[in-house]
């Protein structure tokens, strides 16, 4: 419904009313006055979800965690002055991880800046290059020509915010007094020349296709695939993903490692190693494997295909920088995704476009795809499928035999257990680095969310909700840093919609410091460095009136991951020994594939 009582409350509503006919379903709004009609306007359009947050950086961090599980941009509103300040880091990640957000923040008009007017600060281009486009709107107006203006200026940030590359898009909006809905009668007048169906005539949701047309194939890709089929040397190298459509993007990934017969090194942080059973040739021990010298090189490539970034694995870097091998990146976007600087060709299409125009291309006469595994031209994905068999059995049974509550262990069971489709948050630092060392391949069909855009700890608890609001039951793995960095997250709890189970690794500091050479140079380590709180959990929980247990054996987290509650917070709080679970892993990981 379009509000003719002021200017302001007229370019407000035209504002919401574009974007719910664009697809907009979230609107995340932060208090303040300059906003006023902004605020207004959303809270009356009963088609978007217009949730109210206190805290911008918490507001932000949970927009950005609705626009990762949905794929469409969500709508996030403060007032002038800091609050803008306060989204820049979830601006920053949006702009790194590829996730549409518009951004609306109102400002004081041209007459009341550079004055000291108060709550005034330049706002026109200040979260610099982290954007796919940015503009400072007109002054309101309530002129036709000019709503049309506005209208057209939206529905271009609406498809700048998805379009060539998902990402943040920032409209600064100033507003002259009144901010609130006093009535104007020069504009009131102005309704009965109004045509809205005319005047939004043609406005539809533009949605992302599932699927797309399948290519034709060029003289140069052609060449290409066939040096890959060629290639008895092939790694396909499948790093962090948040897909949309996961089944699919997996199910492309297994079809291409099965057409070339190369084996897939699958980061914990994908979710290949949750749909198993698309690819029989999943490695998921990688890291482990590449720290046992000899086997490392015997597993050279001639070719490796890289799914979009890189994964997390420092072994893994280590090695294709050493070995050099023909490199070729597969992402659709315009980002570079070699920090190697490589032997590298970016082909900026998708896993699935490639897998189709894979199998467009003839097989080799033979010798060639679909061979028996003991032909010579498959020894080399053999040594891979069988290393992986034993380093997998290797740490199978030794995190099985293992009683006492310590990280590693966490993820590992976490792969076995949780219910089918769950989405998980995975906090930065260590857990993300136990996900890829220990998560094992199941059927689960696992959803893995992540901020490694900027790889940063901010906003882990505000994200997490945001993934999980209207959403099934999910999980955030977290550490007790990442969790306290964010606890104003807590606030969201009276608007949230649906359940978060908290796993809290709860080892009083960074244990992520605690694997790297710092950490022999106490002092100043263990206060600088580790930075331990000595936070008492079930009290911090008591204040935002969150559930709170203490698990003190792998049975009793079991139980309480079988099956999720509907609705709610909740923190299973398992307490470790930063200090022990660090000497764990480096008396183990360079083990599991020695001797092989």
């Amino acid at each position: 419904m379009i509000d003719f009582r002021n200017t302001n409350t007229l370019w407000g509503s035209i504002l919401a009313e574009t974007l719910q006919r664009l697809g907009l379903t979230t609107a995340v709004i932060c208090p303040g006055s300059r906003s006023a009609p902004l605020t207004i306007a959303f809270a009356q359009n009963n088609q978007i979800e217009t949730i109210p947050i206190l805290d911008e950086r918490s507001a932000s961090f949970f927009a950005l965690g609705i626009a990762k599980k949905s794929g469409l941009p969500t709508a996030l509103i403060c007032t002038s002055g800091t609050a803008a300040a306060n989204f820049y880091p979830a601006i920053i990640e949006a702009r790194e991880s590829r996730i549409p957000l518009l951004i609306f923040t109102a400002d004081r008009p041209p007459e009341l800046r550079d004055c000291h007017a108060g709550q005034a600060i330049d706002q026109v281009k200040m979260y610099g290059n982290y954007l796919n486009w940015q503009v400072e709107l007109a002054i309101p107006s309530a002129e036709i020509a000019m709503l049309g203006y506005l209208r057209q200026t939206l529905m271009y940030a609406w498809d700048r915010s998805q379009f060539p590359t998902p990402g943040p898009v920032h409209l600064n909006i100033p507003f002259r007094d009144p901010l609130v809905p006093i009535s104007d009668i020069a504009v009131e007048a102005l309704e009965t020349q109004f045509d809205s169906e005319d005047f939004f005539a043609g406005l539809e949701p533009i949605v992302v296709a599932e699927t797309s047309t399948p290519p034709r194939l060029r003289g140069g890709e052609r060449d290409t695939l066939k040096k890959w089929q060629q290639c008895s040397r092939g790694i396909i190298i499948a790093g962090v993903a948040q897909p949309q459509f996961a089944e699919k993007y997996c199910s492309a990934i297994g079809q291409m490692s099965k057409l070339l017969n190369w084996p897939v090194l699958a980061e914990g942080l994908s979710p290949l190693r949750n749909y198993a059973q698309l690819n029989p040739h999943l490695i998921s021990t990688y890291d482990l494997i590449l720290r046992n010298r000899e086997l490392a090189d015997k597993l050279t490539p001639e070719i490796a295909i890289q799914i979009g970034d890189l994964p997390t694995s420092k072994e893994l870097r280590n090695w294709l920088d050493k070995a050099q091998p023909k490199r070729y990146i597969i992402d659709p976007s315009h980002h570079n995704f070699d920090p190697l600087h490589g032997k590298t060709i970016h082909l900026r299409t998708s896993p699935e476009n490639l897998a189709t125009i894979l199998t467009l291309v003839p097989p080799l006469s033979k010798g060639g795809l679909g061979g028996v595994l003991t032909s010579p031209s498959h020894e080399y994905l053999q040594l891979w499928r069988n290393t992986e068999t034993q380093v997998r059995q290797t740490i199978d049974q030794k995190l099985s035999t293992i009683n006492n509550i310590i990280e590693p262990k966490v993820s590992w069971l976490l792969s076995q257990i949780l219910p089918p489709a769950t989405p998980i948050f995975i906090a930065n630092s260590m857990p993300v680095r136990d996900v890829e060392f220990f998560w094992k391949p199941n059927n689960l069909e696992i959803k893995p969310f992540v901020n490694r855009g900027a790889n940063g700890i901010d906003g882990t608890l505000s994200t997490a909700l945001g993934v999980a609001h209207r959403n099934q039951s999910s999980i955030l793995l977290t550490g007790d840093l990442a969790l306290l960095h964010d606890t104003n997250g807590f606030l969201i709890t009276n608007k949230f919609v649906g359940h978060l189970t908290i796993i809290l690794i709860n080892n009083n500091g960074g244990g992520i410091f605690e694997m790297l050479p710092v950490a022999k140079f106490d002092p100043p380590f263990e206060e600088f460095f580790a930075t331990p709180q000595h936070i008492n959990f079930a009290q911090l929980c008591a204040t935002y009136g969150v559930e709170h247990q203490i698990i003190d054996d792998w049975e009793q987290l079991k139980e309480k991951l079988v099956s999720l509650p509907n609705n709610g917070i909740r923190v299973l709080e398992l307490q470790t020994d930063r200090r022990a679970d660090a000497k764990w892993r480096q008396d183990n990981l360079s083990k599991f594939a020695k001797g092989l």
